[in-house]
């Protein structure tokens, strides 16, 4: 989709070309908008800024800061949709990503370059999981040597509340976390057009660093808003809708961004994204439309479960339906000998417990 521009400054991207009319969606506010106004080309597709620039900054779905710290030093621009690195680009995961977790690093283990779903119902301690994994790389960063060493973060803020996003750039400045992490936000009040842009964004951002052969990992709070975003507009677009009112697309809407989270071979520079997305659920059902679209997606899921987090289980992570695909590849020597015991006495545990 091409950005366009209305004679009130307000940016939107084309998305519906027929013969009679445009379907452009805007990014900001429609009261600007009038009858009879000029709508420009810009001739250039949506694009947002990427770089070292971008670390320890705020910023919207288009990459415009909103933490009032002035503008972006020196930065180059990134195309918000690209493709995924092909197969031959690719190398299969090989090193640890830890997130500092214990319960995670040890039973469901996650990869540098891998795609690791948190899904659970509302208030079961997801973004908690997500935050944690960030504020952990603290202590990794500040023994790297190198930039190949540091592991940056991007996180994408989905139709959260304003205030949400606020106390969590408070958290982050107040453990140093911000210097090596960027915050993309489209909070609850932007327009949908900006919630279903900004996980793009994020990424573009992201693979900043996976193609320079660096590292970043990259959490999604949450791809259902993003959904619901994307239902919102394509039903104003007058798309087909199907099971539960979602166009027929929206399968192809997470995984092209889920597919650029990938681990580089050694020829093109052996970077990696790693990605974290959040789906949330209603009432525990993991098998509904958008989740199992999710999960078939990602290379494992983290299942966090209500019941678990009310008895003082925290992380409150179900480990027999969480797992990990790409299993034991991304742990180290001495993790492997400590965590198989655990996971079978876990086993052992559940299958006693379902008797008694």
């Amino acid at each position: 989709g091409e950005m366009v521009e209305f004679s009130s400054g307000v940016k939107g991207i084309a998305l519906n070309l027929e013969n009679e009319n445009v379907g452009i969606v805007v990014f900001g506010s429609d009261t600007a908008i009038k009858e009879g106004d000029l709508v420009k080309r810009t001739g250039s597709i949506v694009d947002v800024p990427a770089g070292k620039a971008m670390l320890g900054r705020v910023v919207d779905a288009l990459g415009v800061p909103i933490d009032g710290r002035g503008a972006l030093s020196d930065h180059e621009r990134r195309r918000v949709e690209v493709k995924a690195p092909g197969i031959i680009e690719r190398k299969s995961v090989h090193e640890p990503m830890q997130t500092g977790l214990k319960a995670v690093d040890s039973l469901v283990p996650i990869g540098r370059g891998q795609r690791e779903l948190i899904i659970g119902d509302r208030q079961t301690g997801k973004t908690a999981i997500a935050i944690d994994t960030i504020l952990n790389q603290k202590q990794l960063n500040s023994k790297a040597t190198s930039e190949s060493e540091t592991l940056y973060c991007v996180y994408v803020a989905i139709g959260q509340k304003r205030s949400t996003v606020a106390q969590l750039v408070q958290i982050l400045s107040e453990a140093n976390a911000l210097e090596y992490s960027i915050l993309v936000a489209a909070t609850a009040s932007d327009p949908a057009p900006l919630q279903f842009l900004a996980p793009y964004s994020g990424c573009a951002m992201g693979e900043y660093f996976r193609d320079n052969g660096m590292h970043a990992l990259i959490i999604y709070d949450d791809l259902s808003k993003q959904a619901v975003a994307y239902r919102q507009m394509s039903l104003l677009l007058r798309r087909p809708p199907g099971r539960e009112a979602f166009p027929g697309d929206v399968f192809y809407l997470h995984s092209r961004l889920l597919e650029r989270a990938a681990k580089r071979s050694d020829q093109t520079g052996a970077g990696s994204l790693t990605a974290l997305p959040v789906i949330e659920t209603q009432a525990g059902d993991v098998s509904a439309y958008i989740p199992t679209n999710v999960i078939s997606i990602t290379d494992g899921q983290i299942c966090l479960e209500t019941e678990l987090f009310y008895r003082g289980i925290r992380p409150a992570i179900n480990v027999g339906l969480s797992v990990s695909r790409v299993g034991s590849a991304a742990q180290l020597k001495a993790m492997k000998q400590v965590c198989g015991s655990p996971k079978l006495e876990l086993a052992q545990y559940r299958e006693v417990a379902a008797f008694a």
